[in-house]
């Protein structure tokens, strides 16, 4: 992503800490909690998520459970746009519809409102880390399942080697922050 300066992307990496053998042996867990807790790399960050989509007309935001739910709201915000929450089974309390995914390490569902995207409406998916790609297609689904029209991708972290973004809609933008 072009939004952010050498200097910028360096200290965002040096605010992301590598947890190994989580949630299951094998995988490395990007913990942003770090990030999250410093005031300057929450400000760069939320900022470079929300620069490449001004003027974009976008109406809504999809955060992804449960990361994207710390930048989806203020992203939305930024762009004068509502935010709606893709969430795991049985947390969501109004009715519901439904796609299910592959992830890296197993399966799994999620789900959104049936009365959360308007038919015609702009859709920005986001989440913090993009690895197999199949939480954002799943969402995916269920905005196109709806009527919406993606717009684009946003996500804090791109795990290339997963190519991750060929599961997603080729007609919309997609940005990362860091790509590893």
């Amino acid at each position: 992503m072009d939004s952010i300066t050498k200097d910028e992307h360096a200290f965002l990496l040096s605010c992301i800490r590598d947890i190994p053998d989580y949630p299951k042996k094998g995988i490395i867990f990007k913990d942003i909690t770090p990030l999250l807790q410093n005031p300057e790399a929450l400000k760069i960050t939320t900022e470079a998520l929300t620069r490449p989509y001004r003027g974009k007309e976008i109406d809504l935001v999809v955060g992804l459970e449960s990361r994207g739910f710390l930048f989806g709201p203020s992203v939305a915000q930024n762009l004068g746009a509502g935010f709606i929450p893709v969430r795991k089974p049985n947390k969501l309390p109004f009715h519901k519809i439904a796609a299910s995914y592959e992830l890296e390490y197993g399966a799994d569902t999620v789900e959104m409102h049936s009365d959360a995207v308007k038919k015609g409406q702009r859709v920005l998916i986001h989440d913090d880390l993009i690895a197999t790609g199949g939480t954002a297609a799943a969402a995916t689904e269920l905005v196109q399942k709806l009527g919406g029209e993606i717009v684009g991708y946003s996500f804090l972290i791109n795990l290339s080697f997963l190519n991750g973004k060929d599961k997603l809609d080729k007609n919309g933008l997609f940005e990362a922050v860091i790509t590893l």
